[in-house]
C-alpha cells in the first residue's frame, strides 16, 4: 500500500486570534489520502463543532477504510493549533476535565501506571527518562515514588514543563514537540526511558514523534506509549460526546496494530501490550458533562447532580468495562533494539 508520511510540524512564528482560526482561516487543505498509509478509501467518522468554547465549525475527523486511522480533516495549520493552545483555553479545558476526573483520580491513575511499569520483567531502573507531553509533570511526580534513583526530564508544547522544572518537579524542561527541528538531535541517546502518556494523539506528525523518542534512547532503552483506543465501543455509542473524540485538539487517534507495526518497522521488539489498565473510567461522566455545557444556564443548574451519578457509575462499571471491548485506552512497552 503507497505511504503519505505526514506534514512535519513547524513550529508558527505567531500566535493568531482564535476567532479567525475557528472560522476555517487557518485550516489546511482537506486531505484526500490517509496520514498513515496513504489510501484514498476515507469515510467521515465525526462532524463536530468544538464542544468546550462552542466555535464555529464544524470540526471533521476522518478514518481510513483500510488501516483504521483517524484524523482532524482538514486539519487547523500550526498557528491555528497554536491559537488553540493558548493559556486561556488550556486553563478552561483542564478546569473542564477536572469535573469527571479529580485531580486526586489523576495521580491515582499515574500512580497505577507507574506500579505497572516497576515490575522489574518491565525493564530495569532507568537512570534518565523524559516524559513527553508532561503537562505539569504530573507523572513524573508520582513516579519518583517507584523509581526513586532516576532523573526525570519532561517536555511539552507549553510552557507546563518549565513551571513543573522551577517547583522543583523535573531536571530539565523542554519546550516542543519531539519532531519540532532541532529538538530530537539535541536530545539523541540521552535516555533510559521515554514515555508519551496521551501525547500521540496531539501531535501533529505522529510518527515523527516515534522517530524522535527512538533518536531520544540509548541503545536498548524502553518507549512507552499510551493513547486512547480509537476501536472503543463507547466511541461508536457516544460518538461526539466521547472525550477521546476532543476537537479540535485530538488529531490523530491509531489502532493498536498500527502503532504496534510502525514500531517494529522502526527497530523495536515489543515488550507488552495492555487494554486493561490504561482504561480511564470517565466515558459516562465526561460525555454528560459535554452534553450539559451546551444547554441553557438554568438546565444545568437542575442537572447538577448527574455528572456525580454518572462519575460513580464510570468507577463501579470500570472493572468489568476494562476487560471488554468498552476500555477506552491501551499501552504498548518497546524496547530499542542494539543496532
Amino acid at each position: 500500500m503507497p505511504t503519505s508520511p505526514p506534514t512535519p510540524y513547524i513550529a508558527p512564528a505567531a500566535t493568531p486570534s482564535a476567532t479567525a482560526a475557528a472560522t476555517g482561516a487557518f485550516r489546511e487543505p482537506r486531505r484526500e489520502e490517509c496520514p498513515w498509509c496513504g489510501s484514498r478509501n476515507l469515510r467521515t467518522r465525526l462532524r463536530v463543532p468544538d464542544p468546550l468554547r462552542q466555535r464555529p465549525g464544524p470540526f471533521v475527523v476522518d478514518q481510513c477504510g483500510d488501516c483504521a486511522h483517524a484524523f482532524q480533516n482538514p486539519r487547523l495549520t500550526p498557528e491555528g493549533l497554536a491559537s488553540f493552545h493558548r493559556g486561556l483555553h488550556e486553563r478552561q479545558r483542564e478546569q473542564f476535565v477536572a469535573r469527571p476526573l479529580s485531580t486526586r483520580a489523576v495521580r491515582r491513575r499515574h500512580r497505577a501506571t507507574a506500579s505497572w511499569l516497576s515490575v522489574p520483567s518491565r525493564f530495569p531502573e532507568p537512570e534518565s527518562w523524559l516524559d513527553v507531553g508532561t503537562g505539569h509533570a504530573q507523572f513524573p511526580e508520582v513516579a519518583q515514588e517507584f523509581f526513586p534513583y532516576t532523573s526525570f526530564d519532561g517536555l511539552d508544547p507549553t510552557a507546563r514543563a518549565e513551571r513543573a522544572r522551577r517547583a522543583g518537579l523535573l531536571e530539565e524542561s523542554h519546550r516542543g514537540y519531539l519532531s519540532t527541528p532541532g529538538m530530537a538531535a539535541r536530545l539523541r541517546a540521552r535516555y533510559d526511558v521515554v514515555s508519551m502518556f496521551h501525547h500521540l494523539q496531539h501531535a501533529p506528525d505522529p510518527r515523527a514523534e516515534l522517530r524522535g523518542a527512538l533518536t531520544a534512547l540509548r541503545p536498548g532503552g524502553h518507549l512507552v506509549v499510551e493513547v486512547p483506543d480509537p476501536s472503543c465501543a463507547f466511541a461508536t455509542l457516544l460518538g461526539k460526546w466521547w472525550l477521546p473524540h476532543s476537537q479540535p485538539r485530538h488529531l490523530h487517534l491509531m489502532p493498536l496494530d498500527n502503532l504496534r507495526t510502525e514500531l517494529e518497522v522502526q527497530g523495536c521488539a515489543i515488550l507488552a501490550t495492555d487494554r486493561r489498565s490504561p482504561h480511564i473510567p470517565d466515558d459516562l461522566s465526561a460525555a454528560l458533562s459535554l452534553a450539559l455545557a451546551r444547554v441553557h444556564p438554568f438546565l444545568r443548574t437542575v442537572a447538577v447532580p448527574l455528572p456525580a451519578v454518572a462519575s460513580a457509575a464510570d468507577r463501579a462499571l470500570a472493572p468489568l468495562l476494562r476487560r471488554t471491548p468498552f476500555s477506552n485506552a491501551y499501552r504498548i512497552v518497546a524496547r530499542k533494539d542494539r543496532t
